[in-house]
């Protein structure tokens, strides 16, 4: 027998159940031999999801050595050991290997989304071989295989229906659909999407009510959770915008290093110095000009920002991202389990004619009419809930303290409404015990029950509204009973309508009472009502979506749900208003195709309905293309490409299936849409934080390179060493920086827009203050040598070693003073600023003045670095330069020279 033409089945749902059979030389009862099984495998190969080459560990390992700072410390670290200056050398490379292991151990987590697409689908699977239902590796399912599947399996292939039985699936995870989907085995439209195609099973969802058998039509990576993986594989992860910034960033310090060492290297040979005293020069002027810890407090800093949002539930997985969520100004949610509870609640009741709005609060046991509180009382109302317990299969209980459900999702809504009234459902259910039940089919679209109630019968239906009125004979009308004439039929039919385009979903309930018990028993019956479903929202969202606009961020739902429902939940957050447009799927063209009026449109949309994951990521595309640094939230399968070609992809952690958590770069571990805002305060706050500690690095070392230089054109008595520069840097850079990088946020913080994705970390205001602070610091520090010189030690001559050790001791305490420096909030007085406030800047100045001080009462180290104080008048002098420098930089600060 040939192997059936597989590849050009392309719309299954479009083939009526016979065809698919034949053309796929497959028997419903039979299924395939397991020799045809065999040949099949052996061509299409297994059911899995091929992943894309992972990066080694070694690869890891190399990548964390490719940077300009590295680059620039290597040259350092290979002219120290050429000219032998060891020590210098071997302190170079412990930056080097310290920074490379802490990068290493941060990232050798990242890019697994493809080993959890695995471990996604690595169950059994049940299928028809030879006549009989064996069970076997979903791996080794082929194309034409019969698939047995009944609720709580997880679906191992896609496959066209051929038989159902109250067959119910739950596909949120790969279309974002919130309600079960009904399954049948009619064919439909060939251009019907992939939320609405009703006779087909897609792999990695799963069955939630009833059983079936379905024909497999694709496996591995045909199937839509294989395109999926594809597309996770081919989204690509570009550079955050704090890495950006810090290569721009890089790139400038290098330019101006090499620059100023050429300058400085000419003019030594213009003053007559030798060619090998000038390279050692530059050995020196290289140190200085290298913020050697700025790699290190980078990485620290935002670690200690991870583990402080960790504490808040939310696990960040890369250590950029926690900097790139404080830029975003667009964040691309989910609707389903982000932003509503991924629950199906009763949120409409309508009886006599009469709507009214309800809210179903179980912990509280009551239920609240939100229009009309007098309708908890009627017949209506107590025959609505009635029903609602009785024409149903599910199980619910609460204890006061958690819930126990199991069943179908809406059934269980049903009886949460139920609950909440004083009569519970299993007291409806032991007055009236049930004899008989008409079980729900896509057919008929309506449930009926048979119950007992002493020597009466009573009849109990739900179904779907225009198919249960015609089985209606009368309606409910406060007390009465009366009958249900044409106008009033077409009222309600109308009314269903409005509800079900606001974005709920309608089901009408009906009863009859009859002495005798009936077999066909769906007749004649009497109109109790209307009951809306909706999955709600969560509460505390609106408020965090108040709050994300305030702080300049755009919020847009895209949900793979129905358009009135996306709208209707959307204005409840507050997300949109009722005459914003909602974008259709169907009517979002291919990202290439798009006009400027397109996309101008899409950029003014706030709810996307009825999308696909490549709509998904076209719209992210348009939102980068536009400079915006976009956050993507997301909990299901479908959002996984998403989510990594976001900038920063957040997934869920309760409801968030394990590809979206493993591709995202942040976990909400609570699903709060609210921990987001969270997460961007501290963002912001490190960001700022980050600054703060740069404009301190550089600016501390800058000084050192204004000195260096300046003593070497100049042709001074006096020099700092190489080793010197790199103590200093050691003692007084890193300290100082990680203090600041946990200074706490200013209280307007979330009150101002995101910084642009364009903004550096130092701009032209920026450079200019710190060449202002570096100069003050320079010149301070070389007038107390001079001082120094003139005041004590002038009978003597120039005293090199002196000098050097005058030098050496000023920069060290005016760097360390310099920290107090580094508040940028404007009309506040110098002892209530957020550094001074910041305890940790104290610890660090303490810390920093022992180690300097090490330096002199340690022989061995004392003799390493060649430093020595002949008295305390020599003391003074360091000290009164220190707070010298201190005290002109906040002068030329309060006079607004300077920020």
């Amino acid at each position: 027998m040939n192997l059936p033409d597989i590849d050009n089945i392309k719309t299954p749902w479009a083939i009526d159940d016979k065809s698919i059979l034949s053309q796929l030389h497959a028997d419903s009862e039979s299924g395939l031999s397991s020799t045809e099984a065999a040949r099949r495998l052996s061509f299409v190969g297994y059911n899995k999801i091929e992943s894309s080459k992972r990066v080694s560990p070694f690869r890891i390992l190399i990548n964390q050595f490719i940077s300009p700072f590295v680059l620039l410390l290597t040259v350092a670290a290979g002219l120290s050991f050429f000219f032998e200056e060891w020590l210098d050398g071997f302190a170079i490379i412990a930056v080097i290997v310290i920074n490379a292991i802490i990068g290493f151990f941060m990232e050798f987590q990242a890019e697994r989304s493809m080993e959890a697409l695995k471990k996604l689908t690595s169950v059994p699977a049940r299928v028809v071989r030879d006549s009989k239902i064996i069970e076997i590796p979903s791996e080794e399912v082929v194309p034409g295989d019969i698939l047995f599947v009944e609720g709580g399996d997880m679906i191992t292939a896609d496959a066209r229906v051929i038989q159902a039985s109250q067959f119910q699936t739950d596909e949120s995870a790969l279309t974002g659909e919130s309600l079960p989907v009904e399954k049948n085995t009619k064919a439909l439209q060939q251009d019907v999407s992939l939320a609405e195609r009703h006779n087909m099973l897609y792999k990695g969802t799963f069955v939630t009510k009833g059983n079936g058998r379905a024909i497999v039509v694709h496996t591995g990576m045909t199937t839509e959770l294989g395109a999926v993986a594809r597309l996770v594989q081919q989204a690509s992860q570009a550079a955050t915008p704090l890495e950006k910034k810090i290569q721009q960033f890089s790139k400038k310090l290098i330019w101006i290093t090499v620059g100023l060492l050429i300058i400085i290297f000419i003019a030594g040979i213009l003053n007559g110095q030798k060619i090998v005293q000038m390279l050692e020069t530059s050995i020196a002027l290289a140190v200085a000009a290298i913020p050697e810890g700025l790699p290190i407090v980078a990485t620290l800093a935002l670690a200690f920002g991870m583990l402080r949002m960790a504490k808040y539930n939310v696990i960040v997985k890369k250590l950029s991202a926690v900097e790139t969520l404080g830029g975003t100004n667009v964040i691309v949610t989910d609707k389903t389990g982000t932003l509503t509870q991924n629950k199906i609640e009763a949120a409409y009741m309508q009886v006599y004619n009469a709507a009214s709005r309800i809210n179903v609060d179980v912990s509280k046991a009551s239920i609240r009419f939100i229009d009309n509180n007098t309708l908890i009382d009627t017949p209506a109302h107590i025959e609505l809930h009635r029903i609602a317990a009785l024409c149903n299969t599910a199980a619910y209980h609460y204890d006061g303290q958690s819930e126990k459900e199991s069943g179908d999702p809406l059934e269980v809504g049903l009886l949460k409404m139920v609950f909440s009234s004083a009569i519970k459902p299993e007291d409806h259910q032991k007055q009236f015990p049930k004899v008989d039940e008409i079980p729900f089919s896509s057919d008929t679209k309506i449930m009926a029950t048979l119950h007992k109630n002493n020597q009466d019968y009573y009849i109990a239906a739900k179904g779907a509204v225009e198919e249960l009125l015609t089985f209606c004979s009368s309606v409910m009308e406060g007390n009465e009973i009366v009958a249900l004439t044409d106008d009033k039929r077409k009222q309600w039919l109308i009314n269903a309508e409005k509800q079900a385009q606001s974005g709920l979903r309608i089901l009408a309930f009906a009863f009859r009472l009859t002495k005798e018990k009936e077999k066909d028993f769906l007749h004649h019956l009497t109109l109790a009502g209307l009951i809306g479903f909706i999955d709600p929202p969560r509460p505390e969202v609106p408020a965090a979506i108040e709050e994300c606009k305030s702080a300049g961020i755009k919020v847009v739902m895209i949900t793979g749900d129905h358009p009135a429902t996306a709208k209707n939940i959307a204005i409840q957050l507050g997300l949109a208003k009722e005459e914003d447009e909602v974008m259709h799927g169907n009517a979002m063209k291919p990202y290439d195709q798009l006009t400027d009026a397109d996309k101008e449109k899409w950029l003014h949309t706030p709810v996307f309905a009825r999308v696909s994951p490549e709509h998904k990521l076209s719209l992210i595309t348009l939102f980068q293309e536009k400079k915006m640094i976009v956050g993507m939230t997301g909990d299901g399968v479908n959002d996984a490409p998403a989510l990594k070609k976001a900038d920063i992809g957040i997934a869920m952690g309760q409801r968030g299936t394990q590809v979206a958590q493993e591709v995202a770069d942040m976990v909400l571990k609570d699903d709060a849409f609210s921990s987001i805002v969270l997460a961007i305060k501290q963002g912001r706050m490190i960001f700022d934080n980050i600054r703060k500690f740069v404009i301190f690095l550089l600016s501390c070392n800058l000084s050192e390179l204004l000195i260096v230089a300046t003593a070497s054109v100049l042709n001074l008595h006096f020099q700092l060493f190489p080793l010197q520069i790199l103590f200093i840097n050691l003692v007084t850079d890193v300290l100082p920086a990680l203090a600041l990088g946990v200074t706490e946020a200013a209280p307007h913080i979330m009150q101002r827009k995101p910084y642009s994705s364009e903004t550096s970390i130092i701009n032209k205001k920026r450079w200019s203050a710190i060449f202002v602070y570096s100069s003050i610091i320079a010149v301070t520090n070389i007038g107390a040598v001079f001082v120094s010189h003139e005041l004590l030690h002038d009978m003597e001559g120039w005293n090199k070693e002196l000098c050097n050790n005058i030098l050496f001791y000023s920069l060290i305490f005016s760097q360390i003073l310099h920290v107090f420096n580094m508040s940028f909030e404007k009309g506040v007085a110098f002892h209530k600023t957020e550094v001074f406030r910041n305890k940790y800047v104290w610890f660090a100045v303490v810390g920093c003045i022992i180690l300097s001080m090490i330096s002199y009462w340690i022989i061995p180290v004392r003799n390493v670095l060649d430093v020595t104080i002949y008295g305390w008048r020599d003391w003074i002098i360091v000290i009164a330069a220190s707070f010298l420098s201190l005290f002109l930089i906040q002068l030329v600060k309060r006079m607004r020279w300077v920020i």
